[in-house]
């Protein structure tokens, strides 16, 4: 027998009515607040989730289903891209350069020309925040061991420049051109989340015409991780997007407390009991540069006695140690530093004035300072909803504001605030106060034909039942009547209607309550309105 693949799930009813009535809650809610639906595809480019959820998230080295996967594009016939790299560098640059290894692996060298300051290169056919990293820190190295200062320097394709300028503005850039047949790498991936993909279409559409767009969407998400309680491989996300330019106030505190009012709104419109709102600032770019160094200096000594991943993550992103729900490394987390030290002015009172709004209007919160969030395009707020229904991976949704990430993906200036709701998560949550048999829409009515030649008569009645609005459900002429019961009670109906040759020419049809065990005689153009009452 072929089962569903490990980490996907079959939606059957009537689990699926309890679904259904999520969505139109949401739609419903969203509607009061003035969002409008977007729908973006299911897959895009790889390239669009590494420039906009961040090369070293765990999403992105990770979780993504990439196809081709991404370990295709290292080599070309055998040949490793960087090595290629390296070697179309040395053709356009290695008359005015000198290469030395001094110890160092590919795609690391120091090259010296004349007597100008060394530089540090790297040959990459794709540039990545960790490779940013991993040079600043072996220039420090070079300094330490006693080589002197040295020039970050990196060789890549041409179509890498503008991202190497945004990962290392401080270093300088030698656009390698490439043999015709190497092209930038064309993946394509499942989508992992959706605001990315929003922030492409803002770009693509040029929506920054329409002023500040409150956009939704309701979907699947895909991502490659360890199944458990409310996690799956396929889930599905509810998620919104207020973004546009500055001047359509896109940047206001006032925004992002009107999505936090909205959400607040919908669990309680929802049924979902004891939620609880945590409330950071992340800060603006430049506050993160100075937390990042303080964080690297405070985890140095302490690295090595830390889980594998924020080992790595000491060295390529500090702010992701935070993440880390490995029990052993609580301890050394919370002697961090905290992001709320190091937030400059603009940024403090914006995140004030957000928490005045949810004062006023009456929306509970907790300050978390160790709340910063899964992917790199987060700024200022960011914020989670948390629920004890789903033990300890207990959050039910999470977002923030993301003010750089339309210009991170080619775009104009376009601050933003968005989240998204794990749906899987929010239906575990309401499977005890809401089960799904309550909001399971029945049927108003089951037709029973009796005898032969009845069906014709039967599907013309419940279509006219049908144009009334009622739900109905239709037997099948070869059931005896006993048996027709037991299907309109297995149904949940709440009246059956017997169609009979007699019934049939006396154009009035016994009609019977199954909860009271009344039955009654129905003119035909009687019937909508006796069953309806």
């Amino acid at each position: 027998m072929i089962k569903a693949v490990r980490g996907t799930r079959d939606l059957l009813p009537p689990e699926t009515a309890l679904w259904n009535f999520v969505e139109a809650v949401v739609r419903d809610v969203f509607r009061a607040y003035n969002f409008q639906e977007i729908r973006t595809p299911i897959f895009e480019a790889t390239e669009l989730f590494a420039r906009g959820v961040g090369e070293d998230t765990d999403i992105v080295t990770k979780e993504m289903f990439e196809n081709p996967p991404a370990e295709l594009y290292t080599t070309y016939e055998g040949v490793a891209l960087d090595t290629i790299v390296r070697k179309a560098w040395l053709d356009q640059y290695g008359a005015r350069y000198t290469l030395i290894s001094q110890g160092l692996n590919e795609p690391f060298a120091i090259a010296r020309r004349g007597d100008l300051i060394p530089s540090m290169m790297v040959f990459k056919y794709r540039m990545d925040e960790g490779t940013a990293a991993k040079m600043q820190e072996l220039a420090k190295q070079q300094v330490e061991l006693g080589f002197g200062e040295v020039e970050l320097t990196y060789a890549v394709p041409e179509w890498e420049e503008r991202d190497v300028r945004r990962l290392s503005p401080e270093g300088e850039v030698h656009p390698v051109k490439m043999l015709p047949w190497i092209e930038p790498r064309s993946a394509y991936t499942l989508r992992p989340e959706n605001t990315a993909g929003v922030v492409r279409a803002y770009i693509q559409h040029d929506l920054q015409k329409r002023g500040l767009n409150k956009l939704y969407y309701i979907g699947p998400q895909f991502r490659r991780e360890r199944p458990q309680k409310g996690r799956y491989r396929q889930f599905y996300q509810i998620g919104a997007e207020v973004i546009g330019p500055a001047s359509a106030g896109s940047e206001s505190p006032a925004r992002d407390a009107e999505v936090l009012e909205m959400l607040a709104t919908l669990l309680d419109r929802l049924g979902i009991k004891e939620w609880n709102l945590e409330l950071n600032s992340v800060g603006c770019p430049q506050d993160r540069v100075a937390f990042n160094e303080a964080l690297r200096r405070a985890l140095e000594p302490v690295k090595e006695k830390m889980c594998v991943d924020c080992q790595r993550r000491a060295v390529t992103n500090p702010l992701r140690v935070f993440d880390c729900k490995v029990a052993e490394d609580q301890p050394i987390i919370e002697g961090l530093p905290r992001i709320s030290q190091f937030l400059d002015e603009g940024c403090r009172k914006h995140f004030e004035a957000v928490q005045e709004i949810l004062k006023a209007v009456g929306v509970p919160f907790f300050l978390n300072d160790r709340l910063v969030r899964g992917l790199d395009y987060y700024t200022r707020t960011a914020f989670e909803f948390t629920h004890g229904a789903l033990g300890a991976q207990n959050a039910i949704l999470g977002g923030g504001r993301y003010d750089g990430l339309s210009e991170a993906l080619g775009g104009p200036a376009a601050p933003g605030i968005g989240f998204a709701i794990g749906e899987d998560r929010l239906v575990m949550s309401l499977e005890e106060s809401t089960p799904a048999e309550s909001v399971l829409e029945k049927p108003d009515v089951y037709v029973a034909p009796l005898g032969a030649g009845m069906n014709a008569e039967a599907a013309r009645l419940a279509r006219e039942l049908r144009r009334s609005n009622l739900v109905v459900d239709l037997g099948d002429e070869n059931f005896r009547l006993k048996k027709s019961f037991e299907a309109a009670t297995r149904a949940g109906a709440k009246y059956i209607l017997i169609v009979g040759e007699n019934e049939v020419t006396a154009d009035s049809f016994a009609l019977k309550n199954l909860a009271t065990g009344e039955q009654v005689s129905v003119a035909r153009e009687e019937l909508a309105a006796k069953v309806r009452s």
